[in-house]
């Protein structure tokens, strides 16, 4: 399923960057998980994202994977970056490392 999330969102949001971690194992024992819904973590970097505000962007990523949402996806959580968004955080953490 990582993989089909990875894919759909670099096909349908035209992302140069798109990571994404299953979580499952630590909602074990969740409402969510108990019936087969697993918990996800995106990190997706789009062009499409340009102008857009914080919901925005996540009603992109959600629209994008809608059909799974409730069934094989409890939950996706993420973090969204334009590509100058996304250099700029990768400069901050540089200079913190």
């Amino acid at each position: 399923m990582r993989d089909a999330i990875e894919a759909r969102l670099r096909e349908r949001l035209h992302a140069s960057h798109v990571e994404v971690i299953d979580e499952s194992h630590l909602h074990a024992g969740h409402a969510g998980a108990r019936d087969g819904g697993q918990h996800f973590r995106a990190t997706i970097v789009s062009e499409d994202f340009a102008g857009l505000n914080r919901v925005r962007m996540q009603r992109l990523v959600y629209s994008s994977v809608e059909e799974w949402m409730g069934k094989e996806i409890h939950a996706l959580s993420m973090k969204t970056y334009t590509p100058k968004a996304w250099a700029a955080e990768d400069a901050r953490e540089s200079e913190h490392s």
